[in-house]
């Protein structure tokens, strides 16, 4: 455990930050699952602003530095052609 004062201090805001941190992940998880359950049932609208939500919270985790910037843009891109499939079915071939 820690000795000196800040180093006590620093040890309780880590445990304060890991706990927000872990709440604003779960968040995201969240909205990303509400994505991907709109897409599996075919509800276009829902899905439509599904997506503008979850897009919304995942940049919001990249600025509190809780996600990457790439994997952020990466899961909005993957959840963007998602919803774009239920517009534009792909032709099978």
């Amino acid at each position: 455990m820690a000795n000196l004062k800040q180093s006590k201090k620093r040890a309780k805001q880590m445990v304060k930050r890991t706990e927000v941190n872990t709440a604003r992940k779960s968040r995201i998880r969240t909205f990303v699952r509400k994505v991907r359950d709109a897409v599996a049932s075919g509800e276009k609208e829902n899905a439509t602003v599904a997506l503008r939500d979850a897009q919304s919270e995942l940049m919001r985790g990249v600025t509190k530095g809780v996600l990457h910037l790439n994997t952020a843009s990466r899961t909005v891109a993957r959840l963007n052609q998602a919803v774009k499939n239920l517009y534009f079915p792909k032709a099978a071939a």
